[in-house]
């Protein structure tokens, strides 16, 4: 829902009526993550996706449903062999998509936070006592480095205060995370050791602004990952202390070209950084590298991954050791960095890169799929 703000800001403006899709749940080899919505206008005009096409023609006859009776639904999709004509997922997966007619005040200020590019969460009800269901909250400005208490929160769910309070403290948490899901509730706020006929069962979809890149380094291969990162949607800064090379022309993709020592230009900005910060040092010189990681490594980070041979892999272990960096903190550097593809060139190196930025972010195993076994669709680590 939160992605398609642009297209909803025009609907919105205009006073058009239209229900929203969204997948609140997968199973299996689901096409479409937790938060994928489809959206259909009082015309008939339909914007996003759910599935990649195998359940859409479906899933627009229950939006206009609900566009009509204005009653919220949960339905699951899912493929079974006994019945080859029925509408499901050819993949094998499972999809539970939650259809409800838009324009609640919560879910316009969540869109219109989306759209300016400010954290935030929406929980809506998506199962339990018919009173509730479609009931929203919506927490915006609560994210790293902000404190809870000047974030804002509006909408209530209009049962137990206490349920209320359950699910923005869910809310802040995971979107403090980044994370979209489901949360499961007692209807007095506790959580459910085991489930129960009056159950809550909350969706939390997140928007964050994009996780960091961090380049190091302004040589070749630091230009074919600033184009990488700029394509899988991360902010991207590149950084050299060297003014000849670290220019606009040269990273014509790049958020921000930075001239300045890397190690010097990192701690200015750490307490920005979240754990979806990926950071590449590309210099493979010990007079920017080792100042660099020894900062780097005691940050919490998803990705720090550094180039250079074995040997002077090793030589930099031998240096950072040296001035105090534990094993644990030295097991988390990806060096040399990217995965073990056959790269040769920068983009092909970039490639290899990135390929291991996503295994360590979802805790796969980079193996080829045709040699692992179980869903091939998994959820993030």
């Amino acid at each position: 829902m939160l992605d398609l703000g642009s297209e909803l800001a025009a609907w919105r403006r205009a006073g058009t009526p239209y229900t929203l899709a969204t997948v609140v749940g997968v199973g299996g080899s689901a096409p479409r993550p937790p938060g994928a919505a489809l959206a259909v206008g009082a015309d008939g005009t339909v914007v996003g996706s759910v599935s990649g096409g195998c359940v859409e023609g479906a899933v627009y006859e229950l939006c206009r449903e609900a566009l009509e009776r204005g009653t919220p639904v949960l339905q699951r999709f899912g493929y079974s062999d006994e019945d080859a004509f029925a509408v499901g997922l050819t993949c094998g997966g499972v999809l539970d998509i939650f259809v409800q007619r838009a324009g609640d005040a919560t879910v316009e200020a969540a869109l219109a936070a989306a759209e300016r590019d400010i954290p935030v969460a929406a929980a809506r009800v998506v199962a339990g006592p018919a009173a509730l269901v479609g009931r929203a909250i919506t927490v915006v400005g609560a994210a790293h480095g902000v404190d809870p208490a000047e974030s804002a929160v509006t909408g209530t769910f209009g049962a137990d205060p206490a349920l209320d309070a359950s699910v923005v403290a869910e809310a802040r948490a995971m979107l403090a995370l980044g994370r979209t899901g489901l949360v499961t509730l007692r209807p007095d706020g506790r959580p459910c050791p085991e489930s129960a006929p009056d159950d809550v069962t909350v969706f939390v979809e997140t928007h964050t602004p994009p996780p960091r890149l961090l380049v190091y380094g302004a040589i070749d291969f630091a230009a074919a990952v600033t184009r990488m990162g700029n394509l899988l949607g991360y902010r991207v800064t590149v950084c050299d202390a060297r003014e000849v090379f670290a220019t606009r022309r040269r990273f014509p993709d790049a958020d921000e070209v930075i001239v300045d020592w890397p190690h010097r230009h990192l701690a200015s900005i750490a307490n920005t950084l979240d754990a979806r910060t990926v950071i590449t040092v590309l210099t493979h010189d010990p007079k920017f590298d080792v100042p660099l990681l020894d900062l780097a490594l005691r940050l919490d980070v998803s990705y720090v991954g550094a180039m250079g041979s074995r040997r002077t892999h090793e030589a930099r272990l031998t240096r950072l050791c040296e001035i105090g960096l534990t094993e644990k903190q030295l097991a988390a550097l990806h060096s040399p960095i990217g995965l073990d593809l056959g790269a040769r060139t920068p983009d092909e190196t970039a490639l290899s890169i990135f390929a291991e930025v996503v295994a360590a972010r979802t805790g796969a195993t980079a193996r080829p799929l045709r040699t692992a076994t179980g869903p091939i669709h998994r959820a993030a680590a």
